[in-house]
């Protein structure tokens, strides 16, 4: 009766360890959705806001007190209008930002030349008017609240957010 009782406790020892044991790797379920939103373009279903974000990039930043596209905003900006072209069913809103330096009145202006600057590239690039619309929020939304060159550097841009539907 002892060695039958050693058995069991045996047993039971040796279930228990292995319900604590990770389970070992069996087949892998492929599942197409896993990855969305990892790294740039990967993982991100062509035609939707994402991909927009991912493959032409959402934001162009500017100098102090500038509106002028530096070359790398108009590299950004041709790649914003090439997927606008291939992808007729959305419109953009452009907003345009501005660092916490200077009046409310400064930056919510220089906010506009901003997003109109991005949007008059945009046209000229063939994207149609009526699907562009532009907005100002000056110094009232930044990414970061800081008081540094670096941080205001972020802050100083326009996002062209892309939404469905041809015209606004």
């Amino acid at each position: 009766m002892k060695t039958f009782v050693k058995f069991a406790a045996m047993g039971a020892l040796l279930t228990m360890a292995a319900c604590s044991r990770p389970a070992q790797q069996g087949a892998m379920v492929n599942d197409p959705y896993a990855k969305m939103n990892q790294g740039v373009g990967v993982g991100t279903l062509p035609g939707t806001p994402e991909h927009f974000k991912a493959t032409a990039g959402d934001t162009v930043l500017f100098p102090v007190d500038q509106s002028t596209l530096t070359p790398e905003a108009r590299t950004t900006l041709a790649n914003q209008a090439g997927w606008l072209k291939q992808n007729q069913g959305y419109s953009a809103l452009i907003e345009g930002h501005a660092d916490e330096q200077g009046t409310r009145e400064y930056n919510l202006a220089l906010g506009a030349r901003r997003a109109s600057s991005v949007q008059e590239y945009l046209i000229s690039q063939g994207v149609t008017s009526g699907r562009l619309r532009t907005v100002s929020y000056g110094k009232e939304r930044p990414l970061e609240v800081c008081s540094t060159e670096e941080c205001y550097n972020k802050n100083r841009r326009a996002v062209t957010v892309v939404s469905p539907g041809a015209g606004m």
